[in-house]
């Protein structure tokens, strides 16, 4: 081999130890030569004895240079040996710790957790494993930049730190995520809930950075190797306290965030049918399991059909007719919501050239949508695609999503109205939108929320908020959907508000395209039944661009 060998500590060592042998053996050596060479020596400096032996003088000071050969280089093994050692402590550190936190790691949290259960167990203690989550954490990176992220991350673990006990392990398992395990007196879990309390009580303080301060909230799930009531269950080990802490953890993001669960069996069973949910959603939409129904618009005044709204529904094999209070939740979180949408609305649109050209189709739009910049560039695209007149199409807009990027909504609203598509507020008065923002944004419609609507089956101060509704949308000269007209009290306050159209049970159930298609032939209103052919939807934005135009001039 031409190439040199790197070296080998254990090699170094091993030839350092035979050093040190022959130093030894060399002391042995310098005894016995110097008990005759010495006193030789001695005698021949003071005049009275022969000169010593030269050889055994040689020999003597061969073993002196042997003797410091030896112990220089023992001295210079036991600084490699203990480098050795704290190079190999340091790697053992930075291989069980976070790099920007200082806690443990997730590989290191395990064998920790397994280690204060043994603890645990002998002194006949519980054990907790607490997951923390921090609340909208992305948000905090996109608006203000990685750098004070990471520094909310580090603040985040001081104020943790800062109040677990002197036994408890803290780690940061990845992202924003950490988790502490403990042990307590089995059966005396509020000695967990108040230390959870005082997590939530610390964080209630904003964090100030030297350029920004920011508020920061956190959703803690928790898991025990014991019951409650401090008996033993099942045989719980690290892993299966993590499983459990996540479920929880998962549990209380569902419900709203900023709060913290105990894992609960039940809590299992709901994660395996999210499993199920998430499955089925990816398969059926491979399928065209999703499809289009549609809820009637009613002109109050004159009790005339003026339209449809499209809604969603999942035709499941495993879960029957699926409502989208359950679906779309799950499908906006696996980013699905935008595939799913699009592909309802061409079968919405394909369904809806069908019926009068006079009725018109309303849609919900999802804030995930909204967040796309060339959502109305596709949209137009669809329109075009399946020959439908954008002016027959009403986007809905809830008012939550005014506040994520209200320049992007306005961009995309002046966009689509520019092309002659409707556009309405959705569940007007249960978010935030102002009379500002309804003044400067183009709204065609207000759809005043159904929760106000149920308000009218017994006059009272809260049935004036629908009135107030009324009145707002008359002095912008805003037409005005009610929806949830569920009976004939609410349908009788509203015709003495005015015209209005109306949606609800009161004019049946959402119904399938085939149903829909039924009612309108045998009420006359298809297109076939007509004569009709309805405008090309490219004409249709040509003379929308040119009503546009005579306004503007």
């Amino acid at each position: 081999m031409t190439d040199k060998e790197p070296d080998n500590p254990l090699h170094n060592a091993e030839r350092d130890f035979v050093a040190l042998g022959i130093a030894a053996a060399s002391i042995i050596l310098l005894i016995g030569t110097g008990g005759s060479v010495v006193p030789q020596t001695i005698q021949a400096m003071l005049g009275y004895g022969d000169k010593p032996d030269m050889v055994l003088a040689n020999a003597l000071l061969l073993n002196v240079a042997l003797i410091i050969f030896g112990w220089r280089r023992y001295r210079e093994l036991t600084r490699e040996i203990a480098e050795r050692r704290r190079a190999e402590a340091r790697a053992q550190v930075l291989a069980s710790t976070d790099p920007l936190t200082g806690c443990l790691n997730r590989r290191a949290m395990f064998g920790e957790t397994e280690a204060i259960r043994t603890r645990a167990a002998q002194r006949g203690e519980a054990v907790a494993y607490c997951m923390i989550d921090l609340d909208n954490f992305k948000q905090i990176n996109d608006m203000h930049g990685h750098v004070h992220g990471d520094a909310v991350l580090v603040m985040l673990c001081e104020r943790i730190r800062a109040l677990l006990p002197r036994e408890a392990r803290l780690a940061r398992l990845g992202g924003d995520e950490f988790a502490f395990v403990m042990p307590f007196p089995a059966g005396h879990p509020e000695r967990i809930d108040d230390l959870a309390i005082r997590l939530f009580e610390s964080f209630a303080e904003p964090i100030q950075l030297p350029e920004v301060t920011i508020d920061v909230t956190l959703s803690i799930g928790i898991a025990a190797d014991h019951e409650p009531d401090g008996t033993i269950g099942l045989v719980v080990d690290a892993s299966t306290l993590m499983h459990r802490a996540d479920m929880a953890l998962y549990h209380a993001k569902k419900q709203g965030r900023n709060r913290y669960f105990w894992f609960e069996p039940s809590m299992e069973s709901e994660l395996r049918f999210r499993h199920s949910l998430e499955t089925g959603i990816r398969r059926g939409l491979s399928r065209g399991e999703f499809l289009p129904f549609y809820e009637q618009q009613i002109d109050v005044e004159t009790g005339a059909l003026v339209g449809f709204e499209m809604l969603a529904r999942w035709r499941s094999p495993d879960f029957g007719l699926v409502s989208p209070d359950v679906f779309v939740p799950v499908a906006e979180e696996i980013g699905l919501i935008s595939e799913m949408s699009e592909r309802l609305m061409e079968r919405a649109f394909a369904d809806a050239r069908e019926w009068h050209d006079s009725l018109t189709l309303s849609i919900n739009i999802s804030p995930v949508q909204l967040r796309d910049p060339w959502f109305a560039q596709r949209l137009l695209k669809m329109l075009v695609a399946a020959n439908f007149p954008p002016r027959r199409l009403e986007i809905e807009i809830t008012e939550s999503c005014l506040h994520e990027n209200i320049g992007l909504v306005r961009s995309m609203i002046t966009s689509l109205r520019n092309q002659g598509v409707q556009i309405a507020l959705d569940d007007f008065g249960t978010g935030y939108s102002s009379l500002e923002q309804l003044r400067n944004l183009p709204f065609d419609r207000i759809k005043i929320d159904r929760s106000f609507v149920a308000e009218l089956r017994e006059p009272s101060n809260r049935s004036h908020i629908v009135e107030a509704i009324v009145s707002l949308g008359r002095g912008l000269d805003l037409p005005l959907t009610a929806e949830g007209v569920e009976d004939e009290d609410i349908l009788m306050a509203l015709k003495r508000m005015g015209r209005l159209k109306a949606q609800g049970y009161l004019y049946g159930l959402p119904e399938d395209a085939d149903a829909v298609r039924a009612r309108l032939r045998e009420a006359g209103q298809l297109v076939e039944q007509a004569g009709e052919s309805a405008p090309s939807p490219i004409a249709v934005v040509g003379d929308a661009h040119r009503r546009q135009r005579g306004a503007q001039s």
